[in-house]
C-alpha cells in the first residue's frame, strides 16, 4: 500500500512518523512545498529570529530519520492536481501514485492588499523560514517598525522588535487586543506588558494604506495620522491551505471538511492539522496550533491504517512574549465570566467560565494554574471560583473537589 502526505509542517512530519511507529511497513512519501525538511514554526519569529537558536535546531526531525524510516521526501515541490478516480497526485509532469492520501496544507497568512501597499518590499508576514530570513537583516536598532494586527503574532512581532531596539508602533483595529481570542484581562496584561518595553499600542485604529516609492517609507491611518516606518509586520489572521482540495474537487467548511476520524468527501483522502476542520460538540471547529497539528495527525495516521479512532480534540496554546510566558488551556467561546487568581512572583491566571462551567484558562508565568485548569476542562470538572480566586487555596486540591 502506498501512503502520500501533501504539507511538510508539524502536521505532516507527525502523520508520517506515527505511521512508522504504528508498523506500517509499506510505502510513504511527504510531499512539501519548501526546500527544506519539516520544521518548527513557533520558534521562528522568537528564538531564531533573535538569533538565539540555529537552523538545524528548528528541524522537527533530521533528514537522516526520514532515510532510516524509508519515507520519501520530496520537497519544494507543488502540486498541481489531484486525479481521485485513478488516485493520482500530479506535481508538475510527475505523476504520484498513492492508496491513501492525507492533506496536511496547514495554513498562509493574509497579506495586504496590493493596493494599499502590500507588495511594498520592507512589508513582511511571518510564516515560513524564508520569511523570517528575509526580514531578520530589516531589523536593525533604532529603525521604526510598524505592526499591523494585535493577536498573538503581532504582539509576538512586536516583542521581538523591541528586544532587537527598534523604535514599535503596533495598530490594531479592534477596540482592544486579542480581542477576538481572549478576554479584556488578559489584553489588558498584555498592553501594559508590551507599554512598559517602550511599544506605542495604537487601538481602535485601523490602516488606510501605506506609503513608498517600490519600497515602505510610513503608514496613512484611519484617524488621519501618518506614521513613518522603515519595516512592517502584518500579523493579520491565517486562513487554511485548501488549494489542494479544492483541485480535487473535496468539501470544504472553514477549512477541508473532515469527519471525527479524519477523512474527507473522498473516503480515501484525509486531512489534519491547520488546515481541516472536524466536528466538535454541537458543530464543527478548525484549531490552528502545535498540539493540534501533532494530536489529530497521529490519530489520522491510525486511522489510515484502520483504526476508527474519533478525534477528540484537548485544546492548548502558548505565546512567548518578552520573559512572560502565556500557557492557554481549553477554549474560551461562550465564556460568561472571569475569575482572576493572582499566583507567586507576579503570576497571574484569568479562568474562563460558562454558565458554571469552566471553559479555559490564560495563565501567564503560571505553568501550574496552567496544567490543573488543563486536567479539570478535560476532566469536565467545574472548581468552585471562589476557591479558584483564593491564593490560599493550594492548586492541586482543586483537582480533589
Amino acid at each position: 500500500m502506498e501512503i502520500v502526505v501533501v504539507g511538510a509542517g508539524q502536521a505532516g512530519s507527525s502523520l508520517v512518523s506515527k505511521l512508522r511507529a504504528l508498523g506500517f511497513d509499506g510505502g510513504v512519501t511527504l510531499v512539501g512545498e519548501e526546500p527544506v525538511v519539516p520544521y518548527q514554526r513557533p520558534p521562528l519569529s522568537k528564538a531564531y529570529l533573535l538569533g538565539d537558536m540555529e537552523l538545524e535546531r528548528l528541524y522537527l526531525r533530521s533528514e537522516e530519520f526520514y532515510r532510516e524510516q524509508n519515507i520519501t521526501l520530496k520537497l519544494g515541490a507543488a502540486v498541481t492536481g489531484i486525479d481521485r478516480e485513478h488516485k493520482e497526485l500530479h506535481l508538475g509532469e510527475e505523476r504520484l501514485g498513492y492508496d491513501l492520501l492525507a492533506l496536511t496544507t496547514g495554513s498562509t497568512p493574509r497579506r495586504l492588499p496590493a493596493a494599499i501597499g502590500g507588495d511594498l518590499e520592507g512589508v513582511f508576514t511571518v510564516r515560513t523560514l524564508a520569511d523570517i530570513d528575509r526580514m531578520q537583516p530589516e531589523l536593525g536598532a533604532g529603525k521604526k517598525a510598524l505592526i499591523i494586527g494585535g493577536g498573538y503574532i503581532g504582539l509576538e512581532a512586536a516583542a521581538v522588535c523591541a528586544k532587537l531596539g527598534l523604535d514599535v508602533t503596533l495598530v490594531e483595529m479592534a477596540d482592544r487586543i486579542l480581542q477576538r481570542v481572549a478576554a479584556p484581562q488578559t489584553s489588558d496584561y498584555f498592553r501594559a506588558l508590551h507599554e512598559d518595553h517602550g511599544v506605542d499600542i495604537r487601538e481602535g485604529i485601523g490602516l488606510e494604506k501605506l506609503i513608498g516609492e517600490g519600497r515602505v517609507s510610513g503608514a496613512l491611518l484611519t484617524d488621519g495620522e501618518e506614521l513613518a516606518a522603515d519595516v512592517v509586520i502584518v500579523g493579520v489572521g491565517i486562513a487554511p491551505c485548501t488549494q489542494i482540495a479544492e483541485l480535487g474537487g473535496l468539501m470544504l467548511d472553514n477549512g477541508i471538511k473532515t469527519d471525527a476520524q479524519g477523512r474527507t468527501s473522498d473516503p480515501s483522502i484525509f486531512a489534519a492539522g491547520d488546515c481541516a476542520s472536524f466536528p466538535h460538540g454541537e458543530g464543527r471547529i478548525r484549531l490552528e496550533s502545535v498540539g493540534n497539528a501533532i494530536d489529530q495527525a497521529e490519530v489520522v495516521a491510525a486511522n489510515m491504517l484502520g483504526a476508527e479512532t474519533p478525534y477528540v480534540a484537548k485544546p492548548w496554546f502558548w505565546s512567548d512574549q518578552y520573559d512572560t510566558k502565556l500557557q492557554i488551556a481549553g477554549l474560551n467561546t461562550g465564556y460568561d465570566e472571569i475569575v482572576t487568581r493572582d499566583g507567586e512572583g507576579g503570576a497571574v491566571s484569568f479562568w474562563y467560565y460558562g454558565e458554571g462551567k469552566l471553559l479555559a484558562v490564560d495563565a501567564m508565568n503560571d505553568s501550574r494554574a496552567y496544567m490543573v485548569g488543563k486536567r479539570l476542562i478535560e476532566g469536565g470538572k467545574s472548581p468552585d471560583k471562589a476557591a479558584v480566586a483564593d491564593p490560599g487555596t493550594e492548586l492541586k486540591a482543586l483537582l480533589k473537589a
